[in-house]
């Protein structure tokens, strides 16, 4: 199971009412997940949390967020892989070991989470959670025994593999970590007071901070006595930050590795305006995450950009529910077409993903059904022909509707009177990051070697 979430941690000395501020951060990252919610808050080394299922705001009442009192606090949401609604699974993890308490957010996945959970329950361990957060903090604590936290937290990261963005609490620190390709996002920002650890720099500005700088791959950071210390646990790192965060997944007023989201979302529509021209009336997007890149294709074609659905803003995303009912209920819920402004015309559809497709052919059909002339879908990232390991909840090969189909196989299902798709090297320029990136949804080309039996069984959170 892999999950892609949000994390969260902050360092405020002196300030016992730090987990509303983290509540604050956590609305910012709603986006990241939406099943369950928690925060874990340190006072003194003493670690208090709270997490259930649902929203932040459903989570956490006045009364909730008082008790947990604590200086150093860190936040997690949840998005879970399909199947796994587990309240166990939500985090942040907290476990107990002799002398202290650690308190885990994970973002990511290991390749070798089910390798290694096979190895430690040969030796006696227990597991509570089938997430391989567990995984790590139990390795940390064990490893606790001949080391300090600072070596303990390396000895263990040199054990796992994967992608993994880490926030944890324990003694007077807050850490963060970054795996040695950086495929999960991470960032740095500084209070007047303290500093932040978190996802997005979209959380920063709720609670009055400033981006300094993203950790780098391979780094961990520590704070403690108000400074922040930098460890470089792999020598030789190899940059591939996730594509899809650009494409989908990111807020677009977030910066990650000093790009912005909304400027390479944008520069995505141009460019697909360029390589897949059409004659059409009007521009519209799926709301909200083909929004960006709809008006970047507008301004580069020159066709006006217009509003083709309503959507109501209570709804989650379609692409995290988490089963595939849900989603085609969502799809319902979420969307209404706006018919006076596409009755008749001709309408160039931009949407940033097509996954299993499933969404996208309700989506054409309601616009058909609103009197739609005809329907030209352009999708703003490349087709998504294999699974991620390291995070994202796509779904198998076999599910994949770009990987089992050809392209004009795929407009065919969807009903669209043309269907076309940004290329690798057209959205390669437009988050401008070089070969800094990993594309492996999009060519399988996997930054890590993938586990041998295809799919990631245990996953992170």
């Amino acid at each position: 199971m892999r999950d892609e979430c949000g994390i969260i941690g902050i360092y405020a000395p002196g300030k016992s009412d730090t987990a509303r501020n983290v509540y604050f951060g956590l609305h910012a990252l709603q986006h990241r997940g939406q099943d369950s919610a928690g925060i874990a808050a340190n006072l003194g080394g003493k670690i208090q949390y709270y997490k259930d299922r649902g929203l932040v705001q459903e989570v956490f009442s006045d009364e909730k967020l008082g008790r947990l009192a604590g200086d150093i606090v860190i936040g997690h949401v949840r998005y879970p892989a399909e199947g796994d609604t587990h309240i166990i699974n939500a985090m942040p993890l907290v476990v107990y070991y002799k002398g202290g308490a650690l308190a885990l957010a994970h973002n990511g996945s290991l390749v070798n989470g089910r390798a290694l959970r096979e190895e430690m329950q040969d030796s006696g361990f227990i597991f509570q959670t089938s997430v391989d957060s567990e995984i790590i903090a139990v390795l940390i604590a064990q490893n606790l025994k001949d080391h300090g936290m600072e070596d303990a937290i390396l000895k263990t990261l040199g054990t796992v593999k994967g992608a993994y963005a880490l926030v944890m609490t324990a003694e007077q620190k807050l850490i963060g970590v970054r795996d040695p390709n950086g495929i999960r996002p991470l960032c740095i920002g500084k209070t007047e007071g303290g500093f932040v650890l978190a996802s997005e720099s979209c959380a920063f500005s709720l609670i009055g901070a400033r981006l300094i700088r993203d950790v780098g791959p391979g780094e961990m950071v520590i704070i403690e006595d108000n400074e922040l210390k930098s460890y470089r646990f792999d020598k030789k790192p190899k940059k591939a930050g996730c594509s899809f965060e650009y494409a989908y997944i990111a807020r677009p007023d977030s910066d990650i590795d000093k790009r912005n989201v909304y400027m390479a979302r944008s520069l995505c529509g141009k460019i697909l305006a360029k390589e897949a021209p059409v004659d059409a009336d009007l521009v519209i997007a799926v709301p909200d995450s083909g929004t960006v890149a709809a008006i970047g294709f507008a301004e580069g074609s020159g066709i006006p950009y217009g509003e083709g659905f309503i959507k109501n803003r209570y709804v989650g995303r379609t692409f995290i529910q988490p089963n595939q009912s849900m989603r085609e209920l969502s799809v319902r819920l979420k969307l209404n077409p706006i018919t006076d402004n596409v009755k008749g015309k001709r309408i160039v559809m931009v949407d940033d993903s097509i996954v299993r497709g499933t969404t996208s052919m309700k989506i054409v059909k309601m616009l058909k059904e609103a009197g739609a002339k005809e329907v030209h879908m352009r999708v703003a990232s490349p087709p998504v022909v294999a699974p991620c390991f390291f995070g994202i909840d796509t779904p198998s090969k076999e599910e994949l509707v770009a990987a089992i189909k050809e392209i004009d196989q795929v407009g065919e299902m969807l009903g669209t009177d043309s269907i076309a798709f940004l290329s690798k090297d057209g959205m390669r320029e437009a988050i401008a990051l070089g070969d800094n990136l990993c594309f492996a949804c999009f060519d399988g080309n996997y930054p890590v070697e993938p586990p041998c039996a295809g799919r990631v069984e245990e996953g992170g959170a």
